[in-house]
């Protein structure tokens, strides 16, 4: 069999965990490939963990036992995800952001390839230890959020409608009540989306009276789910009793004066 020079490996072993975050991978998985001692690879995964934790990229975690190995979490410190925030607060604090009506447009950053991937990280990196199944979001502005994070968790995306389509099959229809507006809105999930007992995560864009997220806790609750996490990119300040408790923001926006031409947005309370 060929022989691999350590840095060879280590380029592998790298991209091989980072490509597949929560996957467990065993040391006899990588001695295989390489036709090295387990020992070898140990070394090897001692210095992409030293390599990840430098560059703050994330860690690898050793899960112990038969069934054990180890496994690439993704993630930021601390120190840099108010970093990314922060630039976020100055990108969105541009005042040809406001809309009329005081609306804040986003869609830029929405589909900003780097920035959604930068938001779907700092996501992961807060949740992975609830031991989620399954990202899930409403259509559409949350999708992109929401199929981010689902990568760097390394599990499925599941997208719930306004309206069933022919091509979902039978599905399940809720009614919920907005938060903000107080209007009645129908929530719609195909039967075959989800797999009963799953720990889901709510992924969306904003939140301002958290009517979207309790009615994805009521839907769940059809499917015989929990809703383990609720993640959203920004929160208004107002109204400060939201429908749900249990929900972590990146950005809280407390005000958009039109008149003013003034926005002030600032890193959420779990980030200070």
């Amino acid at each position: 069999m060929e022989r691999f020079h350590r840095n060879e490996r280590i380029a592998v072993l790298l991209k091989t965990m980072c490509d597949s975050p929560g996957e467990t991978f065993t040391l006899g998985n990588f001695a295989e490939m390489f036709g090295s001692a387990k020992s070898t690879i140990s070394e090897d995964i001692d210095i992409v963990q030293n390599l990840l934790e430098k560059f703050d990229l994330g860690f690898i975690e050793s899960l112990p036992g038969s069934a054990g190995g180890v496994r690439f979490v993704p993630g930021f410190s601390k120190n840099k995800t108010r970093t990314i925030l922060e630039a976020l607060c100055q990108d969105l604090s541009n005042s040809q952001r406001i809309l009329p009506g005081g609306y804040l447009y986003m869609l830029d950053i929405i589909y900003d390839p780097r920035k959604i991937s930068e938001i779907g990280y700092i996501f992961a990196g807060h949740f992975y230890k609830r031991e989620i199944d399954c990202v899930i979001t409403v259509e559409t502005k949350g999708i992109p959020l929401a199929f981010s994070t689902a990568k760097y968790l390394g599990v499925p995306l599941v997208i719930a409608r306004h309206n069933s389509e022919a091509t979902d099959g039978p599905s399940v229809n809720i009614n919920y009540v907005s938060g903000s507006s107080k209007k009645i809105q129908t929530m719609v999930l195909p039967m075959r989306a989800l797999k009963r007992q799953s720990r889901l995560l709510f992924i969306d864009d904003f939140m301002k009276g958290g009517g979207t997220a309790r009615g994805i806790i009521e839907l769940a609750r059809e499917f015989e789910c929990e809703v383990a996490g609720i993640g959203v990119v920004i929160e208004t300040l107002e109204p400060s009793k939201k429908l749900v408790e249990d929900y972590v923001s990146l950005l809280t926006l407390n005000i958009v004066n039109e008149e003013e031409r003034i926005i002030d947005v600032k890193p959420g309370k779990d980030w200070i």
